[in-house]
Formats: C-alpha cells, sequence, structure tokens
C-alpha cells in the first residue's frame, strides 16, 4: 500500500516504525517544516525517494495514496482528515480525532459515504494486558460490572510545552485529559460498556501557568449499564511520569492494569478461577520504552487488514468520537458547573474557551 505520513513531530517515529513494520511503501511525507523531513529521513534510514512536501494540499493532488497517517497538532487533525477522504485515502488519525463534535460526525460520515477506512490511534487498546482484560469482558468474567477507573498521573514541563506552543491552547489541543490522558480514558468507556448516561467534572490549573488548559482533570461517570467510572488524570506529577492505570470492578472479578501506560497487569482476581492469576499478569504484561507502547505495529497492522477484508478496524472513527465526547462532557461540566447528560452533538474546546478564561486563576 502506497502510505504518506502528515507531520513529523513527536509521535511520527512511532507512525514511521510501524509503517516499515508493516512494509508500506512510505512514498511521501508532509510537514511544514523542512527540517523535520529531514530529521525522519536521516533516523530511520529512509530512502531518498521518498517526496517531501510542505502542504499536503499538493501532496494529494501529485500522489496516488491508499493510506495516510496523520500526526499533526490536534486542532488541525479535522480538516487534513476530510481533504484526505476527499481524495479516496484511508486514515490513520492521531489522538484525538478532532477538537469538535461536529467534525468528528462529519468524519464518520464522510467516510461511510466515500467507503473509506478511518482508524483513531488509540493504540493502548493493543497492549497484551489490554486485550486480555477485553477478552474477559467480553466473556462476561467480571459478572455485574460495579464501577472502574482510570489513572493518569504524569509529568510534563515547560521545555515539552516550548517545543510546540500549540500545546495547552484550545484552538489546537486542549489540556492533560484531551492530550496525555484520552488513551485511558477511551480504554474506561470501552471497558464499561461504552455507553454513557451523565458525566460530573472538575478542571484546574494548578502548576503550568504558560498553557490555557487544564493540568489536572477529575471526573465521576455514570453508565447506562449502571455501572461507574472514577477518572483522574494530571500532568503535574513530580517529577517524572508516575503511572497510567487501568482498575476495572465486577461482582466477580477484579482488574488491576498499570505500569507507566497500563502495560503491566498488576492484579487478576475472578470467582471462577478459569487461570492461575500469576501466570496471566507474568504472560499479559510487557515494559515498552517509552508511554507509546507497542500498540502502533499492532494498530497499523488490523488497518491494512481491514482495508484488505473491507471491514471496520478494530479501533474505528466512532471510538474517537467516543473517546473525545467523554473529554468534552468532563470540560463542559467543570465549565457550567453542572452534570452534562450523554450524548452530546454539539461541543467543542473553542466553545468551552471562553467558561475558563477567569476560572483558572494560576
Amino acid at each position: 500500500m502506497r502510505y504518506a505520513l502528515i507531520g513529523c513531530g513527536r509521535i511520527s517515529n512511532n507512525h514511521i516504525v510501524a509503517a516499515i513494520n508493516n512494509k508500506l511503501d512510505l512514498v511521501a511525507m508532509c510537514d511544514i517544516v523542512p527540517e523535520c523531513m529531514e530529521d525522519k529521513i536521516r533516523k530511520f534510514d529512509i530512502s531518498k525517494n521518498v517526496k517531501q512536501y510542505t502542504d499536503y494540499h499538493i501532496m494529494l493532488e501529485r500522489e496516488k495514496l491508499d493510506l495516510i497517517a496523520i500526526a499533526t497538532e490536534s486542532g488541525k487533525h479535522a480538516a487534513i482528515a476530510l481533504d484526505c477522504i476527499e481524495y479516496g485515502c484511508n486514515l490513520i488519525i492521531e489522538k484525538p480525532i478532532a477538537l469538535s463534535l461536529e467534525d468528528a460526525d462529519m468524519i464518520i460520515k464522510k467516510s461511510k459515504e466515500k467507503n473509506i477506512v478511518v482508524s483513531a490511534c488509540h493504540q493502548n487498546r493493543f497492549n497484551k494486558s489490554v486485550k486480555k482484560i477485553r477478552e474477559a469482558i467480553e466473556k462476561g468474567r467480571f459478572g455485574h460490572l460495579l464501577y472502574g477507573t482510570a489513572h493518569i498521573r504524569w509529568a510534563r514541563d515547560y521545555e515539552y510545552y516550548a517545543r510546540a506552543p500549540w500545546r495547552g491552547t484550545w484552538e489546537q489541543d486542549g489540556g492533560a485529559l484531551m492530550n496525555q490522558c484520552i488513551h485511558d480514558i477511551d480504554l474506561l468507556r470501552w471497558m464499561m460498556g461504552d455507553e454513557v448516561e451523565e458525566v460530573v467534572g472538575i478542571t484546574d490549573k494548578l502548576k503550568h501557568p504558560y498553557i490555557e488548559a487544564e493540568d489536572l482533570g477529575l471526573a465521576l461517570v455514570k453508565f447506562k449499564n449502571g455501572s461507574y467510572g472514577i477518572i483522574e488524570g494530571t500532568t503535574d506529577i513530580y517529577p517524572k511520569n508516575l503511572e497510567e492505570t487501568l482498575y476495572i470492578f465486577g461482582d466477580k472479578g477484579t482488574v488491576k492494569a498499570g505500569g507507566e501506560a497500563v502495560n503491566i497487569l498488576e492484579e487478576w482476581r475472578f470467582s471462577d478461577r478459569l487461570d492461575v492469576s500469576e501466570q496471566v499478569m507474568a504472560e499479559y504484561s510487557e515494559i515498552p520504552p517509552n508511554v507509546y507502547g507497542f500498540g502502533h505495529s499492532k494498530l497499523y497492522k488490523d488497518v491494512i487488514e481491514s482495508i484488505e477484508q473491507h471491514r471496520l478496524p478494530y479501533v474505528d472513527a466512532k471510538a474517537g468520537r467516543n473517546a473525545l465526547e467523554l473529554v468534552l462532557a468532563i470540560y463542559k461540566s467543570s465549565a457550567t458547573g453542572e452534570k452534562v447528560t450523554l450524548p452530546m452533538k454539539n461541543c467543542s474546546t473553542m466553545e468551552l474557551k471562553p467558561y475558563f478564561k477567569d476560572k483558572f486563576k494560576l
């Protein structure tokens, strides 16, 4: 498949490695900063035949592409995706899929009309630990789901934001929940039945006066199946990333996936005793080199197969919208001081921006 990458920043390394591992034909790269593309070509010893573009519109006109990965600033994801869909290109879109529900819905609508595969890049769904938990959910081993929790206790410093001024802005990013925590928020919603009834959220900015959005988010979630969720996400931890943890509690099972990025099974207890807890925890744990984990290559493999088999990918555009919707619901609850009922039709970071102008006093 003829493949191109749009955006050659921090996360692009994982996309390039995934493309290489899956033997995609990398024919083009696009970034508004040419040096970023040159850096990737040197780092990965990519063929000089790879075309370099600073305008993706020109790339779309000149190249016949089967699959494109979008790894730009979050606020540009939707516009680029919709343009790519018009050219018949299948897509992998870095999280979040968009910054407004209207844009996410348009991506879903247009991709269906064009029969295009769109995958939201929530690669942690492919963690060995996460897939094992999902298997237990689908087999009903937890019994009645009671509640689940997502804890994202990470650290981001001034240098991180200074390297890319779009980070932490309402127009191009959002805060800790939208950028760093959305992976675990996605997992919690997915595991607990996906259908949310209402959300109560509080966000604040405690440590990063140089960004617009929050560095701490707390939320209570009521799911339509009667279970509950607790979300705690922050980039305030000293001095470095501490953990990304997912708990699932049922009346017949308890599971904890921890580590730096939900990559280690730390608890595995079920009343059915179908397996040996210690063996499962050892077999389905892994230690990746960074918080991005090993999931990108697996996600790419699934997307390629979904294109070939004319099916939805394991993490489709609707999954991306669901994660976005839950983050926006937390933001809206924090902004208005009221609980938010789902589903939501219209909401965006820019719509909520004015509420937080005077709310964050730091």
